[in-house]
């Protein structure tokens, strides 16, 4: 069985969390983030100057309760009420009804926008120098169009469909032919500094508009237990948004009097309609009162003296109220049965019945919400259906508490009755005529009364209709805040600036997370740091070679360096023998050949006698670096005959050095393995030991031979080249793992081909990296 050359099947560690070598990683490419902030803050800005500002406009109401206005009783109220009878979320529903806002859409024609054209964008204007019209009651179905450009010596106007019209600022009103628009010029004087400007008017949908009023406006109470609502509307221009919320307001405390007012004229046709039934009464009992008299020879009735007389006027007056108030219940309830739909009941008709006068108001308001909602949706919505049945309900209750105080009255008037009989036993002696005609006026007197009473009433609905006091009580007229809601320069400018730094960020973090390239000596030292790890060779464009011993270079510095590092490693010797360093890598491509050249050139410059042997016998480097042939004889020849003196291989590699010398590889062999492991390396590296002082050993790549392992125990110190940005660090895995089992003797890691980001800088007098 094969022993496999390099294990990669490992344990992978953990990576140490240090948050210092992590912020390294990013800072070294300072130069994005930058710009990348600077960038995005730009954009914002950019944003911030082209995108039109809003603002907040706020008009504060306070509803006011005037339902004492049409004669309503506030302590009879009370008892079925606690506080204000104002619902207010009923009052917000009817601020944001369709119904009223169409108006104000209407008047103030919001539906018409007009845009001036610029060379990067349009900006929408409020005061445009002319108004667009629609001829036509029709709503539109879908927006329309129209281009007014102002020209030298006309207004050129082009339609949705492509028709042209022209029209002149002599005429302050032109009507677009087989268009339904007609433009009003506000001020001919003026248009002649408009030359050149263009203007793109859209004209859209009624509902269109008033859908997109609803979304901008919000109503809600100042606070939690207060009844004033504020109503607040955003929008480019403070001015038209205040304008549109004033005529909201308007409206709104319009249509409250046209309720109300509603209510006072039902209440005046009942008392009209009263009066003729009253009159033709009072007619039939003067007559025949008038009758009764002429044929019973009366002229006059004496008055009754004394205590007893007294008594019987209050109990005649006691009936007279009662049957009063038994006729106006039978009128409430003729009305209320007679009805052929849901109609509004006249109000506080002189009924004493508190209770019963509630049920009426609450009665009415509920038509009132009806007729309103029946405006906007069907017969069968679920909300009219609903409000339907409350109504028949509340009817079916008032017809129920008619009759239970009819009762009422009657059982009081059977009791006043009584005590009028009483009374009337006094006057047991009177003449029938004289009792006749007794009760003859008592019926003009109730009917008398009754006429007197609804007079009054009257009166009192026809002040109410003719003055009605408002709905609302403007708390605020619409102010508008001089900050602008959006866009929220602060939080545009913080959120760009984060993004700016979280997209390099992301965009390095993933970089990061899919590299699987060793790229820096952190790299090394997250995935093994117990192995050391001996310096970095700085990247160079071209290949460079360490030949001068004078050289104060980089490149001179960094193999320096490393040659320093590695003395701390290689064993002190009492013979004096010299010390084996073996250059190895995962794969070919990783730098270990010029390393290991610049390496026996370094340690060559501080006066050790160095041998440079190339023992990548399947690929070897070395003889590129001499320009000499690749065929040349060497270590394989030797290897093979190992009789031959071993020094009849080495030659100088440095014309002004006799400490540096090299052996080269030779031909290829088709059986590496065999030749390093026949004992005649062993040999070789035996008998140089005894005249060098340093051996630098080049050897093939331990990932996919076995040369390097089989010669392993032969090193001192194992030199693995890691490249960044080629090597990966499963190699780096597989390379500890072989270290820990002595595979590869004393192995130290080190990093080459470094850019100058992933490296401190050698700039001491020597040059940057």
């Amino acid at each position: 069985m094969t022993e496999t050359p390099f294990n990669l099947d490992y344990d992978q560690k953990q990576d140490r969390f240090d948050l210092g070598e992590i912020l390294k990683k990013y800072i070294k490419y300072w130069p994005w983030f930058a710009a990348s902030f600077l960038l995005t803050l730009a954009f914002a800005v950019f944003y911030l100057l082209s995108t039109a500002k809003i603002y907040e406009s706020v008009a504060k109401i306070k509803i006011v309760d005037n339902s004492t206005d049409i004669g309503l009783q506030s302590n009879a109220m009370s008892l079925f009420t606690n506080g204000s009878t104002i619902n207010l979320d009923n009052q917000i529903e009817i601020l944001t009804s369709y119904r009223i806002l169409s108006e104000v859409v209407k008047e103030l024609q919001l539906d018409v926008t007009y845009y001036l054209k610029g060379k990067l964008k349009d900006k929408q204007v409020w005061d445009a120098p002319f108004i667009v019209v629609k001829e036509t009651s029709e709503e539109l179905k879908k927006a329309q169009s129209l281009s007014v450009n102002f020209m030298a010596n006309d207004i050129e106007v082009t339609d949705s469909n492509g028709n042209n019209f022209t029209l002149f600022y002599k005429q302050s009103e032109n009507a677009l032919k087989t268009s339904p628009f007609r433009i009003l010029m506000i001020d001919t004087l003026q248009n002649l500094n408009l030359i050149g400007q263009e203007y793109e008017v859209v004209i859209s949908p009624i509902k269109n508009t008033v859908l997109g009023l609803i979304n901008k406006m919000e109503i809600q109470t100042t606070t939690k237990d207060s009844d004033v609502l504020a109503i607040s509307l955003s929008g480019n221009y403070p001015t038209k948004s205040e304008l549109i919320l004033n005529t909201l307001i308007k409206k709104f405390n319009q249509d409250g009097i046209n309720d109300r007012q509603q209510v006072s004229k039902r209440t005046l046709d009942f008392i009209d309609e009263r009066f003729v039934y009253l009159s033709t009464e009072l007619d039939s009992i003067e007559g025949g009162k008038q009758a009764f008299k002429t044929r019973n020879n009366l002229s006059y009735i004496e008055a009754d003296a004394g205590v007893s007389l007294e008594r019987k006027s209050e109990t005649e007056n006691d009936v007279i109220k009662l049957e009063t108030q038994i006729s106006l219940s039978a009128l409430l309830k003729n009305s209320v049965v007679g009805q052929a739909a849901f109609e509004l009941l006249p109000v506080d008709v002189g009924l004493e019945n508190s209770g019963l006068n509630s049920m009426v108001d609450r009665y009415n308001d509920q038509v009132l919400q009806r007729n309103k909602l029946l405006q906007t949706v069907g017969i069968q919505h679920p909300s009219l259906i609903a409000i339907s049945t409350q109504l028949e309900v509340a009817k079916v209750n008032i017809i129920k508490t008619i009759n239970i105080y009819q009762t009422q009255l009657r059982t009081s008037l059977i009791q006043s009755n009584q005590a009028q009989n009483k009374v009337n036993s006094v006057f047991s002696g009177l003449p029938e005529k004289e009792k006749m005609l007794r009760s003859i006026e008592r019926q003009q007197s109730i009917k008398e009364n009754l006429f007197l009473l609804l007079l009054q009433k009257r009166e009192e609905a026809g002040i109410s209709l003719a003055v009605t006091t408002p709905l609302v009580k403007i708390v605020d007229y619409a102010l508008t805040s001089t900050t602008p809601i959006a866009p929220k320069k602060t939080i545009i400018l913080g959120v760009s600036g984060i993004l700016g730094l979280l997209i390099p960020f992301v965009f390095f973090y993933i970089k990061f997370s899919l590299n699987d390239k060793i790229g820096s000596k952190s790299d090394v030292l997250a995935i093994e740091s117990s192995i050391p790890f001996l310096g970095e060779i700085p990247h160079f464009k071209t290949e460079k070679k360490f030949i001068d011993f004078n050289d104060h270079s980089v490149l001179a510095e960094s193999f320096r360096i490393l040659a320093t590092n590695i003395n701390y490693m290689l064993p002190k010797r009492k013979d004096g023998s010299g010390n084996v360093i073996f250059v190895t890598s995962g794969y070919m491509g990783e730098g270990k050949s010029l390393l290991a050249y610049n390496l026996s050139v370094a340690y060559a410059s501080i006066n050790k006698k160095v041998l440079l042997i190339d023992a990548d016998l399947r690929s070897p480097e070395q003889h590129k670096y001499f320009k000499m042939d690749r065929n040349t004889k060497g270590l394989t020849d030797y290897l093979k005959e190992e009789e031959i003196n071993w020094k009849s291989f080495i030659f100088s590699g440095l014309e002004k050095s006799k400490n540096h010398h090299v052996c080269l590889s030779g031909a290829i062999p088709p059986n590496a393995p065999q030749l390093l492991s026949n004992g005649a390396f062993e040999k070789f590296i035996t008998n140089a030991k005894e005249y060098y002082d340093l051996i630098v050993v080049d050897t093939a790549p331990a990932v996919p031979v076995t040369d390097t392992l089989l010669i392993a125990d032969y090193a001192d110190v194992t030199l693995f080249v890691i490249r960044a940005g080629v090597t990966d660090k499963a190699i780096l895995h597989g390379a500890s793992e072989d270290s820990h089992r002595d595979k590869l003797k004393n192995m130290a890691y080190v990093l080459n081909d470094v850019h100058a980001r992933n490296i401190k800088s050698y700039n001491y007098g020597y040059g940057e990296v």
